[in-house]
Order: C-alpha cells, then structure tokens, then sequence
C-alpha cells in the first residue's frame, strides 16, 4: 500500500516536471507546430499514403448498415435459388450438382412460356459434360430458342494473357472503348461452351471485385482491357432494356438490405411445379419479371462479404446491381481529393488558432463538438436522401485526432501557461506597483454556472493594453468571505516609477469596467444579476517574499470592500 502511494506520488511529480517543460519550450505555440504536423500528414495521405481511406470505409459501412430510410428491393427482380434444400432434393433424381444441363433447359423452356423480361444466368457453363452429350444438345437447342437469356463469362488474372488464345474482338458484345485498342491483344477468360450462348451474344462478366480488406462495396460495370470494353452482365442487361447506363467505370452499390431482402423462390420447388399436371403456383409467376438464376447454398461457395453480412449470397450481388442499373440510384462516390484535404485543413486550423489564443474551453469544445456532429450528420444524411455519399470520415478523424492531443496538451499546460501576476512578482527584483480589480456577480447561483464564469472570463483577457491575470474565485465560504465568492480578481503590476505603465494599467480598469455590463448580457441573460466592483492598489518589493504581499493586498481589499458595503448601507 506505502509503496503504490509513492509510486502514485512519484508519477504526479514526474507528470507535473514534463507539463513544466513542455510549457516552457512550447508555450501555446504547439499547437501551430502540431497542426504543421498534422497538415503535412494530411497532404501525404491524399497523395501516398491512403491510410484515412480504410477508415472512410469503415464509416461507409457503419452508416449503411444503421441507415433509416432503405430503398426497397425492386419487386420485378426475383432470385430463382439453387439452395441447399434443392440441392438435397433433386439428388435422389439428377445426382449432386452440377446437374445433368437438361434439367436447366427444361426450367428454361417451362419459364419462358411466363414471358419473363429476362432470365439472367448466374452460373458458368465452361465445360461439357462428356456423360451426357444429350443432355448438353438440348440445353443449347433451348438456350437457342431465347432472344432474352444472358449468360457469365469469367475474367481470369491478368497474368495468364500471354497464355491466352482469345482476343477481345472473338468475344461477343465486346467493343472497342478508345481508338488505340490493340486487336492483336490477348485476355484470359473462360467462356461459355455452348454455341448458342456465344451465338446470341447476350454475355457479360460476373466477376465481383472485393475492396482491399475482402469487402464488397462496389461493383464494376465494365472492364477496360487494351482499350476493349468488357461489359458486366449487369451493363449488359441495361444495354438492351434502355436503362441508362452509368458513367463511371464502377460503382458504389446501393445496399435493399440484409441477404435475402429480394424475392426469392427454390428452383426445386418451381421445377416440380412446371413439370406437374396439376399447377399449384401462379401460371404467371414469372411475366415481366427479371429472373436471375443462382445460388444461396454454401456448398457452392458463391458467399461474399458485404457491408450488410460476411455472408452474402453472390447471386444476391448481381441482383443489387441490375436493381441499382434499372433505378439509376447506385451511390455516387465523388473522390474530391483536394475537397476533402481543404477541409481536414480548415479543421485543424480553425482548432489550432482556437486553442492558440485561448478562446475557452467550453468554447472549443462546444463548437468542435458541434461541427464534428454536422458533418458526420452531412454523410449519414447523403447516403439516407441522396444518391450520392459524401464521405467526410476523413477530415472527421483528422480533426478529432488533432484535438484529442491538442487538448491533452491543454490540459497539462494550461495552469502554467496561464499568465499569474504572483508568478511574475516573484520573478522579478525591485520595488513594484500592484493594482487588484475585484468584480463580484450576485444572483441565483444557478443561473452563474462555472462554464457562464469561464466564458467571461477568457473575454476579460482580451480586454486592455496590459499584461494582466484574471482568475475567478468560487468558493463556498460564508460570513466576511462570502464576498468573494462569484468573483473574478484581475490583477496588474508594473514597475515603480513606470509612469506610463501605471496610466495604462488605469485605463485597462476603466475598459474593464466599462465593457464589462455588456460582456456579461451577452453571456448570462439575466436582468437581476447584479455588478459590484472595488479597486485597491499597494507596493511591494518583488522577489520570494510577493507571495505574502500578495495575501495582504486581499486581505486589504477584502476589508476595505467591506468597509465601502457598510458605509452604503
């Protein structure tokens, strides 16, 4: 116990020496050199760095997920789902998957008689099934009879294009994008087998492009490959059905909600009911309705990570972005680098200079507190009513870094750097002059609380010619003491026989004096406070023994105040 004591004792000594060097070396001047820091910082990560970035992206999921107005799942778009439960029941009959390709001409076949708008194909077909050459010839015979079907084809990485055989142009809806695309340029991807799938040309990539930390934020509509443009199958989708097709070459996703947000239908159960006599399901089920066939089942491995779970179905991926495409409403991201870097700049600045010129405390924090909440409101606002996000996390967790330190700093320092006429008595050799400005506020203590006293107080500071300290004094004694309770003491001292100082000390009171009843409406708004001030002056020899001198001017002034209450009553 005696030795945690000491070591407690020794920790607040060892605390109060380095807030004693810190303020002796950097004075209020730190916060300009931090802000330097900070602001050199803050260019490098715009321009290098890009550590604030995964930050941004940790806010823009926080705020997707919490949001409160969700756009709802277009109800046109339904997921046919090859889940777990399918999976399971068509074994006995077609094995485990991949399926004998019959089975899925047949849906096809079945599902086009509902006149469906279109019927997008999550699923790669790339390669025959030797076993059953049949079975391939009558998918693509029904694939064949289709003017709506669209189908995947896989990019590879780009490292196997020198292995590739496959130019751009021998891939159908690919296009050149700029007029120096190279023809002779190979991809690696995997395309379709069947003939009618590439015939039709209806193709598009359903490769999904996770951020750097794995999650799926944003979809690619379109790829740009030795000047060739490879369409999305989303893109693809809006390219025939009219919808405007976004400018940008990826998108933020516009999340409908958690997985399973979107209609969704077991194949098993859709593909027992078309083949069955007796129709238990709607016989227009599917009319005018976009038909995406996939898979849920976590066997597939078609799971992805997502702002709204780390296990989002893929299928229900490619549906968010076809539903975005249709709507137009996929989330504007503008980068706005040299925006943004403006204002992280502004925010520290602004927060440096306040804490320089000591605009109070309360002040800081209130109006720092106040602006970090509107523009965090700004974002969660943007991404709630608009289409567009503004991503402001950046200058956010700059400022809010740059203040915490700041005013850690605050705090360790402030008691010394505040400017004492004690301490500079005692600095200082000689005979001096010392005048001490007593205001007291009477009221209802409620109405005068510490933050009123501290607001005007650092408003006291900035008035005058003179160096000065203003301290309040809010003790609770009562009796003879009571008269310095809610009182601010503000004190000067100059040198003897420095006549020009002792006359500016005189003015600085009476602009103290004067300036003070209209200080205090602006910051206390109450007319039954009421304002009594006393003047009491003295001389003494500076040095060690001020402190003493010091005890004496207030027990003075205190008694002489006193005596000036009694002769007004």
């Amino acid at each position: 116990m005696g030795f945690n004591i000491y070591f407690a004792n020794r920790l607040r000594l060892a605390y109060s020496k380095f807030s004693a060097l810190l303020a002796k070396f950097w004075k209020t001047r730190f916060y300009l050199y931090l802000a330097a820091l900070f602001s050199l910082f803050a260019v490098l990560d715009t321009v290098q760095l890009h550590i604030i970035s995964g930050m941004r992206q940790e806010a823009f999921d926080a705020m997707v997920r919490h949001r409160i107005v969700v756009p709802k799942p277009d109800s046109d778009i339904v997921i046919v789902d090859i889940n777990e439960a399918s999976l399971a029941a068509m074994a006995k009959d077609y094995g485990r998957w991949p399926w004998p390709r019959q089975v899925l001409g047949e849906f096809l076949e079945q599902v086009e008689k509902q006149q469906p708008k279109v019927i997008v194909f999550d699923i790669l077909f790339s390669d025959s099934d030797i076993y059953n050459p049949d079975s391939d010839a009558y998918f693509d015979s029904a694939v064949a009879a289709t003017n709506n079907t669209y189908f995947p084809f896989l990019r590879l990485d780009q490292s196997s294009d020198p292995l590739s055989l496959v130019k751009p142009a021998m891939i159908p809806g690919v296009v050149p994008l700029r007029n120096d695309a190279q023809p002779e340029a190979t991809v690696a991807v995997v395309l379709p087998h069947f003939p009618a799938i590439l015939k039709n040309g209806r193709l598009g990539l359903h490769n999904i492009y996770p951020d750097a930390d794995g999650i799926v934020r944003q979809y690619v509509i379109y790829r740009d490959d030795f000047g060739w443009k490879l369409p999305s199958l989303p893109d693809r989708v809006a390219r025939d059905l009219g919808w405007p097709e976004p400018a940008a070459q990826r998108v933020l996703l516009n999340w409908r909600g958690p997985p399973f947000s979107y209609q969704y239908v077991s194949f098993y159960d859709v593909f027992t009911d078309l083949g069955s006599k007796e129709k238990k399901r709607p016989q227009d089920e599917f009319k005018n309705k976009i038909v995406i066939i996939g898979s849920t089942a976590p066997s597939l491995f078609d799971i992805k990570p997502t702002p709204m779970s780390q296990m989002h179905p893929g299928v229900e991926i490619l549906a968010t972005a076809i539903d975005n495409f249709k709507h137009n409403d996929y989330l504007r991201f503008p980068k706005a680098s040299v925006a943004y870097l403006v204002l992280t700049l502004c925010i520290i600045w602004a927060t440096a200079w306040a804490f320089y010129r000591n605009f109070g405390r309360n002040k800081i924090d209130l109006l720092f507190g106040a602006s970090q909440f509107v523009l965090i409101g700004i974002s969660y606002a943007s991404i709630n009513f608009t289409d567009t996000y503004i991503n402001i996390t950046g200058p956010v967790t700059m400022g809010l870094a740059f203040f915490t330190i700041a005013r850690i700093y605050s705090v360790a320092t402030n008691k010394i750097l505040e400017r004492s006429m004690v301490c500079d008595s005692f600095k200082r050799e000689g005979k001096l002059h010392a005048t001490l400005l007593l205001i007291r506020l009477d009221g209802d203590p409620k109405l005068l609380t510490d933050a009123m006293l501290d607001q005007i107080r650092y408003q006291l500071e900035n008035i005058g010619l003179e160096q000065k300290s203003v301290d309040i004094l809010r003790g609770d004694q009562k009796g003879l003491w009571d008269l310095f309770e809610k009182t601010f003491s503000i004190s000067w001292i100059v040198d003897e026989g420095d006549t020009d100082g002792a006359a500016r000390v005189a003015d600085d009171v009476v602009m103290v004096t004067t300036a003070f009843p209209q200080l205090l409406s602006k910051c206390i708004i109450n007319p039954d406070i009421v304002v009594s001030w006393f003047v009491h002056q003295g001389e003494f020899l500076g040095g060690k023994g001020t402190r003493d001198c010091w005890r004496v001017m207030f027990a003075e002034a205190l008694l002489r105040w006193n005596e000036q209450q009694k002769k007004v009553l």
